[in-house]
């Protein structure tokens, strides 16, 4: 079926179609010429009633048939929540109706249950390792109080022990050498006992200074030195104790999170209601729910749909897509009944066309339907969508009216003959077209007049003339333009790109 909302009819281009047009027009003309020769009528002025049409007033309406199913518009999701590829090992039937609770799929637990006692291996491998870090941090903490507060005060005291020990020796040899030198005045010491009491003063003296700068360096130095040692082994060790910690707490989360995915394996009805599988609408894509096929983490495995808002979702074709809008009236035909609906939403952008749509540009409309019982989500719908209604208008048979490049014309039955008049015409449908000019109301109009007017078919034939005259003149522009001349070197022909006739959408007549 044939639409146009707006009262145009597409022009047609390229000789081919014109002349299949011709061809058919021709056979067709024969077949109703031995008709009308055996009914007796061998002129135009004895038509019969069957082969015209009275002008008459009426109404028009104007309107888009496409194919949809129903769908809810609000459907709580059953969602797969476990990680990676899973078997479906059951699962209810879709349209089952299933009270809150009750079992609606079952996943493969397998794979799960390893993962869980692979995790609890690793979980407890990761704690000990991370028990024994945390010992050796805490030795380390205790060797840095140990060594401020005990070694280091050890040797400090050792240290000033021999330095008291030294001090006491070098002035026991200062009183000595103090007495010798006393006795030499009297005679009574050699001169080589006094050299001996003297080095025996300077050995102390060093001995002395030795234990000072020990002491000293054990103040400066050593102490510092031996607490950055220690302080580097207790950073050592909280840093492989919080390694060791964390491994085992991702350990022990997976181990965990394996446990709660396997409740997960078993999906239950959240609600009282019907269950479906989202083979439809927007999950037109998804794969289908069966048992043994396999499903993947935040895959819409099942839908609840809330029986009292449902709707059918239809794509229009790109054509026609501006004269749909919110709020129009709309028939949807169902397996036994006909309901009456409204347009509620026109999708701002289109489907993705491709081979796989035939090329087919649609955008997605949804009807709102009223909360009538019985209805179910998948059931096949044909929905009318009224485009426009036009009242007490004159109206001519699509039959009787015959396009050219550059008019629409039709032939009136008149006292003396045919007469040829040039139409402007209005919106249409399938069967009738408004008549804004060209004809009044009681004319009677040829049917089918290539077939049985001459000059409709003289008119067809000026057509397909004048498409093969610029046929043949675009192609020997082509020819001219791809010789090649003296400075250009010859070259391919580009192929003429084909006429788009493009793909009307269905329409029908349907009483308003």
């Amino acid at each position: 079926m044939q639409n146009n909302t707006k009262g145009e009819f597409q022009d047609s281009s390229g000789s081919s179609f014109w002349k299949i047009a011709f061809g058919l027009v021709v056979a067709l003309g024969s077949v109703v010429s031995g008709a009308v020769f055996m009914l007796g009528a061998s002129s135009p002025e004895e038509f019969g009633p069957k082969l015209t049409h009275t002008i008459k007033r009426g109404k028009l309406v104007v309107s888009v048939t496409e194919q949809g199913t129903l769908e809810s518009s609000d459907n709580t999701e059953i969602i797969c929540q476990v990680r990676g590829n899973n078997t479906v090992n059951w699962v209810v039937e879709s349209g089952t109706w299933v009270e809150e609770g009750d079992p609606l799929l079952k996943l493969d637990t397998l794979f799960i249950d390893e993962e869980i006692n692979e995790r609890t291996k690793y979980a407890h491998w990761s704690r000990s390792g991370a028990l024994g870090s945390k010992a050796w941090m805490e030795r380390s903490n205790l060797a840095i109080k140990e060594y401020e507060e005990g070694r280091f005060q050890a040797e400090l005291l050792t240290l000033q022990k021999d330095l008291a020990i030294s001090q006491s020796r070098l002035r026991t040899a200062q009183n000595m050498l103090a007495h010798s030198k006393l006795m030499a005045q009297r005679g009574y010491v050699s001169d080589l006992e006094i050299e001996r009491r003297e080095f025996r003063v300077i050995e102390s003296q060093l001995a002395v200074e030795v234990k000072e700068t020990d002491i000293d360096v054990l103040q400066r130095f050593t102490k510092e030195e031996e607490l950055i040692r220690l302080r580097g082994e207790y950073a050592k060790a909280s840093a492989q104790f919080e390694a060791s910690d964390e491994r085992a707490g991702a350990d022990a989360s997976r181990r965990d999170r394996a446990i709660a995915e396997e409740k997960f394996c078993v999906l239950t009805a959240p609600k009282t209601g019907l269950v479906i599988h989202p083979s439809a609408a927007r999950w037109r894509n998804a794969p289908e729910i069966t048992e043994g096929g396999t499903v993947h983490k935040d895959q819409v495995l099942l839908l609840m749909p809330d029986m009292e808002k449902m709707q059918v979702n239809v794509g229009v074709h790109e054509s026609i897509i501006d004269s749909i809008e919110p709020g129009l009236r709309a028939w949807i035909t169902l397996p036994g009944q006909v309901l009456e609906g409204k347009v509620a939403e026109v999708a701002d952008i289109t489907r993705p066309a491709g081979w796989w749509t035939g090329n087919v540009v649609k955008y997605d409309t949804i009807i709102e339907l009223p909360n009538v019982p019985g209805l179910k989500p998948g059931m096949s719908a044909e929905v009318e969508v009224i485009i426009a209604v036009q009242s007490n208008v004159l109206l001519i048979p699509v039959a009787a009216v015959v396009e050219t490049k550059t008019e629409h014309l039709c032939w009136v039955k008149t006292s003396t003959g045919t007469e040829r008049r040039v139409l402007q015409l209005g919106d249409s449908n399938d069967t009738f077209i408004e008549v804004k000019q060209g004809v009044l109301e009681g004319d009677q109009v040829i049917l089918n007049p290539l077939s049985l007017v001459e000059e409709a078919q003289q008119e067809a034939i000026k057509d397909v003339d004048d498409a093969n005259a610029a046929d043949a003149q675009d192609a020997a522009a082509s020819d001219q333009a791809d010789k090649p001349t003296d400075k250009e070197p010859a070259s391919k022909p580009a192929q003429k790109p084909k006429p788009n006739t493009g793909t009307p959408a269905k329409t029908s007549n349907k009483p308003g």
